[in-house]
């Protein structure tokens, strides 16, 4: 069973840091500051309120709930931030928290998966945080793709289609 729990944690940090972080990296780079922070409608959360999103629910639930760091999360606040946020402080901020969880699940033993743990409030174990957080991050990530394609009105080129191979990460973020 240890061979299932550690290729399970090893996944979840490449979905985690190999896949969804740079394809969040790549929208950022092709993106401005005013795309970043656009919003459909009052209901509607903006690429910035997500990513702010994705690093609170991650640090919660990975860093604060599975590692012993204090849960200092304003979830409220990451729905209602209004005010533009550049998107190279985005983007640092994305890279701090997910080299947090990376490490944070680099350190987790995988036979702690089905020990209880309150997180959030809820009942849970170690594997249902892990799902939970790449599950989460793969759900608005999507959100964000969508949102950058509508917007940039490209084609983000994760992969090429002559090879089947994933395209390297661009450069970093560029500030303005």
């Amino acid at each position: 069973m240890s061979n299932v729990a550690s290729a399970f944690i090893t996944r979840s940090r490449y979905h985690l840091s190999a896949d969804f972080l740079p394809k969040i990296e790549r929208c950022l780079e092709v993106l401005d500051d005013e795309q970043v922070w656009w919003r459909a409608n009052d209901q509607s959360n903006s690429i910035g309120n997500l990513i702010l999103h994705l690093c609170g629910n991650a640090r919660q639930w990975i860093v604060c709930g599975l590692g012993d760091a204090t849960d200092a999360r304003d979830r409220a606040a990451e729905f209602a931030q209004r005010e533009i946020i550049p998107r190279s402080e985005l983007h640092s901020l994305l890279r701090i928290t997910m080299r947090d969880v990376d490490k944070t699940l680099g350190a987790f033993a995988p036979e702690s998966l089905m020990e209880g743990r309150i997180i959030q409030g809820t009942d849970t174990s170690g594997l249902e945080a892990i799902l939970h957080v790449v599950e989460h991050f793969s759900m608005h990530t999507g959100q964000i793709l969508l949102l950058t394609k509508i917007l940039a009105q490209k084609d983000l080129a994760f992969y090429d289609f002559s090879t089947g191979k994933p395209i390297p990460p661009m450069a970093a973020v560029p500030s303005e």
